[in-house]
């Protein structure tokens, strides 16, 4: 008696002495494979069962995938199999390999004697431990499930530790990427904004590709306002064409296209070129550029943690290149107001400033530009018989070619003055002039007169322009100055022009202006008109010429909101005498 009770002692002790061992051995591992191959080893060695396989719970499917097993030829690691039967054994420490599950019950082979044992902690079930009979065929002892338990404790403590280790690692591992990748598009975003030459940045943009990613094939498809152009590639077999091009930014419509055969059947060419994934680029809701990528060289396909850089790596190449666009567009726009600030210039030293004086009338004239440069045109110029010619002209069209047919107009105004022919004669050779080297849709309407100071008679031709308005002294009726014939370009001169002669008589008013006056509209688009133009006129009657045209000039503009849409000119005669 005594000596079975020494045997116990010594079996307990040595159990014991293994358990702590194995303890110890097994939590200082970090090896999920060598855990489970120890715990298998000891186990089979210790109670010498010839059979045995761990089991691992996925609680999502409910299944059990096989990790390791010995001694059992027909299970396959990695398979999946249904093995609890019943909740109720997960909750105890082992149950019998007894189970109806036929095709797996056969596979353990003989599992009369055999148990399942739970991996488990204290909060959750992680597998199953199958240990077949053991060789002599004696149940398994109470001191042994002891043995076997605690094992089985230990060993899954540390699988789950194991699993952390590794998860954790993984994430350390995947955070020093993202950490290096975030620093690469860091440094590759201050090397993009130094950079205004997009040959530069294509440059850059491959050398990233093919360092960070071994990227060797590759294109860039960027579309700039309504043209859709291969801005960049590398390693293409064929260059595609225009229509190629465009017909595949088109279909690119997801973030991210992994080219499949159905995919890479309408678009030949860049199967032809192995690109296997095509990449969206969108600023403000609105796609800018499709990036082609062909096969790491390295052989790795790409993951969804690579394909976010390589979006994040288009971005920063696709807004650099969209800067270059943007500052040409502004060095451009820039370049352009210069220009026009400089024939802006010019065009108003053209007009007669200051506006002369003339004996026995008073006169006022302006003339406000829609844009930087405009088409309408007055002038004031002394003839050699000591008379004044008079004019007031609007081309058709706003803008610098209105200011080039403009300046023109002027030139032949000027250049006719000596020539001793009359108003009549004189319109005509303008007009002939005009249609020969203008384009059929540009055309002046123009009106102008001689003022012969003693006679105190203005005689004029009205060539298509808005007839000027003559208001007589204690009158509200006004007369329309409107003998003369076609404006000027239309059509070269069939009939002569009529020229005509009028009395001026002291306070009689003229307004001389063009279509920006009476076209211009309120927020509503209904026009100021002439029966306004004709109301400030009158209430402004006593004032001087150009109180008379800033009253007309301020009632524009209030009633249109303080725009203008058109070039807006006023020549305005008072007789004083």
């Amino acid at each position: 008696m005594n000596q079975s009770k020494k045997k116990e002692g010594l079996q307990s002790r040595f159990e014991l002495k293994t358990v702590l061992e194995t303890s110890r051995m097994l939590v200082e591992s970090r090896n999920s494979e060598f855990i489970i191959n120890n715990l298998l080893l000891i186990l089979m060695g210790r109670l010498l069962v010839s059979r045995a396989a761990i089991f691992i719970y996925d609680p999502q499917t409910g299944s059990y995938s096989l990790r390791k097993s010995k001694g059992l030829p027909d299970l396959k690691e990695n398979d999946k199999y249904q093995i609890i039967e019943k909740d109720t054994h997960k909750d105890r420490v082992y149950f019998e390999a007894k189970l109806s599950n036929e095709p797996f019950r056969s596979s353990l082979g003989d599992t009369d004697g055999g148990l399942f044992f739970n991996l488990r902690t204290s909060n959750n079930h992680h597998g199953l431990l199958f240990l077949g009979k053991k060789a002599n065929s004696q149940p398994f002892e109470e001191h042994e499930l002891e043995f076997i338990e605690g094992l089985c404790i230990i060993s899954t403590a540390a699988l789950v530790n194991s699993q952390l280790f590794t998860e954790l690692k993984n994430t350390y591992r995947n955070l020093d990427r993202r950490i290096h990748e975030l620093n690469t598009l860091f440094d590759l975003s201050k090397e993009f904004n130094l950079l205004v030459d997009r040959e530069k940045i294509s440059r850059i943009f491959k050398f990233a590709l093919l360092g960070q990613l071994f990227i060797r094939t590759f294109f860039l498809i960027y579309k700039n306002q309504d043209d859709i152009n291969l801005l960049a590639a590398s390693g293409l077999q064929k260059q595609p064409d225009s229509k190629e091009i465009q017909k595949l930014f088109e279909a690119t419509q997801d973030d991210v296209i992994q080219v499949d055969e159905s995919f890479g059947e309408d678009h030949a060419w860049i199967c032809e070129s192995d690109i296997t994934a095509l990449i969206s680029v969108s600023i403000q809701n609105e796609k800018v550029a499709v990036i082609g990528v062909g096969e790491r060289a390295n052989g790795v396909p790409f993951s969804e943690t690579d394909f976010n850089f390589l979006k994040s790596l288009a971005n920063l190449a696709v807004i650099s290149i969209q800067k270059t666009y943007f500052l040409e567009e502004r060095i451009d726009k820039e370049r352009m107001e210069e220009e026009l600030s400089i024939a802006k210039s010019i065009q108003e030293g053209l007009l007669p400033d200051p506006i002369p004086e003339i004996e026995g009338v008073d006169l006022a004239a302006s003339t406000i530009s829609s844009r930087e440069v405009g088409g309408d045109y007055f002038d004031i110029a002394k003839t050699l018989d000591g008379n004044t010619i008079l004019a007031i002209a609007d081309v058709t069209g706003k803008g610098v070619p209105a200011a080039l047919l403009m300046a023109n107009l002027q030139s032949m105004l000027h250049v006719l003055l000596p020539v001793d022919i009359t108003l009549s004669e004189a319109t005509e050779r303008i007009n002939n002039l005009i249609y020969r080297n203008t384009p059929p849709d540009k055309f002046i309407t123009f009106f102008w007169a001689k003022y012969l100071s003693t006679h105190k008679i203005l005689r004029y031709v009205n060539a298509g322009h808005n007839p000027p308005l003559l208001l007589r002294n204690n009158s509200n009726t006004f007369e329309e100055l409107s003998e003369g014939g076609l404006l000027l370009g239309a059509m070269e001169t069939m009939m002569p022009y009529d020229q005509k002669d009028i009395q001026l008589n002291f306070n009689d008013v003229l307004i001389c202006y063009t279509d920006g006056v009476n076209e211009a509209m309120d927020t509503d688009e209904e026009e100021y008109g002439i029966d306004r133009l004709k109301e400030c006129i009158i209430r402004n009657r006593d004032k001087t010429s150009n109180e008379i045209m800033e009253a007309i000039v301020d009632e524009v503009s209030v009633f249109s909101n303080h725009k203008l849409f058109d070039d807006l000119t006023l020549l305005i005669i008072k007789a004083t005498s």
